[in-house]
């Protein structure tokens, strides 16, 4: 299965708890229900609400929100559905009587919260961005001391931000942290916005109040964290904006690798609060169609429905089904052992269809064949994934499968662990780094640049005809389990790599 996922984003719909904004709140379900029935089949469906669900947070209107987001819920549309504050869901300091806590009313993130959905390998990243917006200086003096203090909010941000996906080791990630999509939602806009009406407040031109304080270190930290689009609210107006910032991590200056692309996407306000236009996105992510190998982009689709009219329609009509597509630079292709690792996770009990069907995957791959001159080193990646895949296959296989079966899937592991053993002496990578290699189930294809790029002198021929041998004893297992691989001869046309 390609990995995809869906994210349709609502923002600032200002419920006030009278009723008056709930035909709103209708038309735009119905909206969003006739766009997402070409997605039924996307596993992972998400509706995200970037803020502003109250228009004040009073008791009346939070019940209000939590009645609308209850009815998403129950629609089916969505296997999930996630929100952020704004700084409306906030109470003032002078205006703490008759209002509720929204963060806790509305179950609302307080600072930041990773959210991994297994399927599509999207790491979508909720961050609360109310202290690091100059909003929140509304009811006080903006004077220096109070903007430095904002300042080192903007820069508390960033550390939250990396805090929250830190744990490369989660254990329900099942691939490296640097093969994710990450998506990160937010209320406020990290940069100004030209867009919009030039609304004024206390007295000055309200746009330098609404974004965050310190936009340039808090992008510098999304970049190095690999996010890949901002999605955020707050100013009631369309806008897309693409950002290529230096790559803090990059080894040098030039090249494909310095430069990193970070997409920021707006909603207006999905219920047109104040006579605003109304608008949501929904955001595709997914293969392109025609590609030879799987490449991966944004698909992003802006609905609108301009005031006093009763139908969105899209926003860039202009283009092909009114779609953006934005390339993604990055190879986001899943390796089939990442595949079985959750299709195995996934199934409570596996029946021997699906684990003759999963041990097709992770032996017919060219590393399991006769290759002339192998890459080492991508050899040993592929022994390192399929070992650690077959792993989870050989623990639910033990708990339910035929004798048989177990005794074929261990035989299996025990060669693949020779087959590893095998190509790590045949690189020169001592027993403490192979351990480690062992133990790490997040292995990446970037950890090839660290390893020796040919086997040590006079070993090749040698270690090449053990490697075969090793193999054809592989292919006597898989025998076992009913399949006929041909295991250490020459691979059938459009072996993967």
């Amino acid at each position: 299965m390609d990995r995809s996922f869906v994210i349709a984003q609502i923002s600032d719909l200002h419920l006030d708890g009278s009723g008056r904004l709930l035909a709103a709140v209708e038309a735009l379900t119905g909206a969003i229900r006739e766009r997402m029935t070409r997605f039924a089949e996307v596993p992972d469906r998400i509706l995200l609400i970037t803020g502003d669900l109250v228009n004040d947070p009073t008791p009346r209107a939070l019940d209000e929100a939590l009645a609308v987001i209850r009815s998403f819920r129950q629609s089916g549309l969505f296997t999930d559905v996630q929100a952020i504050a704004g700084n409306h869901d906030v109470k003032r300091p002078s205006q703490r009587i008759g209002r509720h806590d929204a963060y806790d009313y509305l179950h609302l993130p307080r600072t930041s919260k990773s959210v991994y959905y297994r399927q599509a390998g999207l790491d979508l990243v909720l961050l609360d961005s109310n202290s690091a917006s100059l909003t929140t200086l509304a009811d006080r003096n903006i004077d220096q001391e109070a903007y430095n203090a904002l300042v080192a909010d903007s820069a508390r941000l960033s550390i939250e931000l990396a805090g929250s996906l830190g744990s490369a080791g989660r254990a329900d990630y099942c691939e490296p942290a640097e093969n994710l999509v990450r998506v990160l939602a937010m209320h406020h806009h990290p940069l100004p916005q030209s867009t919009g009406e030039g609304k004024r407040f206390l007295g000055a031109p309200d746009e330098p109040l609404m974004y965050l304080a310190a936009p340039a270190t808090f992008l510098e930290a999304a970049t190095s964290l690999n996010v890949n689009l901002v999605l955020h609210g707050h100013r009631h107006v369309e806008g897309l904006a693409r950002y290529s910032i230096p790559d803090p991590r990059a080894i040098r200056s030039g090249g494909e690798d310095f430069w990193r692309t970070i997409y920021v996407l707006s909603c207006p306000s999905s219920t047109g609060q104040s006579g605003d236009d109304a608008g949501f996105n929904i955001i595709h992510f997914g293969p392109m169609s025609g590609a030879g190998r799987p490449e991966y982009r944004f698909a992003i689709a802006r609905y609108s429905r301009p005031r006093n009219d009763s139908g969105f329609r899209p926003l860039d009509s202009n283009l092909a089904n009114g779609v953006i597509g934005l390339a993604v630079g990055r190879d986001f292709s899943r390796d089939p052992a990442f595949q079985s690792v959750i299709e195995i996770a996934s199934c409570a009990s596996l029946k021997r269809d699906q684990v003759r069907a999963l041990a097709r995957r992770l032996l017919s791959r060219r590393a399991f064949y006769d290759d002339g001159t192998p890459s080492w080193a991508d050899t040993l990646y592929i022994y390192l994934l399929t070992s650690h895949a077959w792993a989870d296959l050989e623990g639910k296989l033990t708990r339910s499968g035929p004798r048989s079966d177990v005794e074929a899937v261990a035989a299996v592991q025990a060669l693949l662990h020779r087959l590893i053993g095998q190509s790590a002496e045949l690189l020169g990578i001592d027993r403490a780094q192979l351990d480690e290699l062992r133990a790490n189930r997040l292995i990446n294809r970037a950890s090839l640049r660290s390893w020796p790029s040919m086997p040590r002198e006079g070993v090749d021929v040698q270690g090449q005809a053990e490697r075969l041998g090793l193999l054809r004893d592989l292919n006597q297992q898989a025998l076992a389990l009913g399949l006929d691989l041909d295991l250490g001869g020459e691979a059938p046309p459009e072996t993967p790599p």
